[in-house]
């Protein structure tokens, strides 16, 4: 039996407009749609004029892994099946990975409907170099975490693009700011392509300032990568005390800086005792 096809088509960011023919030919034609949200994707195929003539599954965070034995099976019987989420494209901080896998695994066929995607939507407004960059997904929740994660950051020489919720917004501008420097550019892409889509470029420090007033909206940042620097021993100190204080081990914390940034762990190890010694 010929197997069917697993398609990942991206939807529209906010605008329905950005819909792409083939996105709604797709969603008529299906034998399964896989949707992160099926309560979205009626209001899509509703908006699009489609009726979908083949089934329609939910497909989010919490259901993927036990959904996946049922979709294989169906594009092992010859099946097309289509999977979206509730914006941009599937599998990028979204559900779709675990399937796309999976599907690799057997040899099964899989193929993309191209559109719109925050990541690359956020870069081309935000002002900032394109020709090279990276992608962070979700910025951590955890202090420590997310300690560790700008300390990584903070020599890329890549331009970053990140999604943050707008309640943390405000507080990891201002950590970044404290571990990148006030001076390193971001900028931040709210609601892109919806009614109130607003980009905010800026320093990190004039973007937390911005930011501590209250942001709503689907949240996309944009970081500058780091210029070439010399790094002090002396200069890192603050560092690790400020990851220890966020409860990570003085001896790992000097550790993982001291590698990030070239220097040695045992001198940053006895600059962080000797800057404690002489408070």
């Amino acid at each position: 039996m010929v197997p069917g096809r697993l398609v990942l088509a991206a939807t529209p960011l906010g605008d329905v407009r950005d819909a792409s023919p083939r996105l709604a030919e797709a969603l008529a034609e299906a034998d399964v749609i896989a949707a992160e949200d099926t309560r979205r994707l009626r209001s899509l195929t509703t908006a699009l004029g489609v009726t979908p003539r083949g089934r329609v599954v939910s497909f989010y965070e919490d259901v993927e892994t036990a959904r996946l034995p049922k979709l294989l099976e169906s594009l092992r019987a010859g099946e097309t099946v289509v999977l979206v989420t509730d914006a941009g494209m599937p599998s990028v901080s979204d559900p779709g990975f675990r399937l796309v896998a999976a599907c690799v695994a057997e040899a099964l066929p899989v193929t993309c409907l191209p559109g719109p995607s925050a990541v690359t939507t956020a870069l081309a407004l935000s002002g900032l170099p394109c020709d090279r960059f990276c992608f962070e997904g979700f910025a951590p929740r955890k202090p420590g975490e997310r300690a560790r994660w700008l300390t990584s950051l903070r020599d890329e020489p890549r331009t970053a693009v990140f999604f943050e919720s707008p309640h943390r917004l405000a507080s990891l501008l201002a950590d970044a700011a404290s571990v990148l420097g006030d001076s390193r550019q971001a900028a931040v892409c709210r609601e892109l392509t919806k009614t109130y889509e607003e980009v905010k470029r800026g320093t990190l420090s004039f973007l937390a300032e911005w930011a501590s007033d209250g942001v709503r909206g689907e949240i996309t940042v944009v970081l500058s990568g780091a210029e070439p620097r010399e790094v002090a021993v002396a200069d890192l100190v603050g560092e690790v005390q400020s990851r220890v204080d966020a409860g990570e081990r003085l001896k790992s914390a000097a550790a993982e800086v001291a590698e990030a940034a070239g220097v040695s762990k045992k001198e940053l190890y006895d600059a962080v005792l000797a800057a404690r010694t002489a408070k």
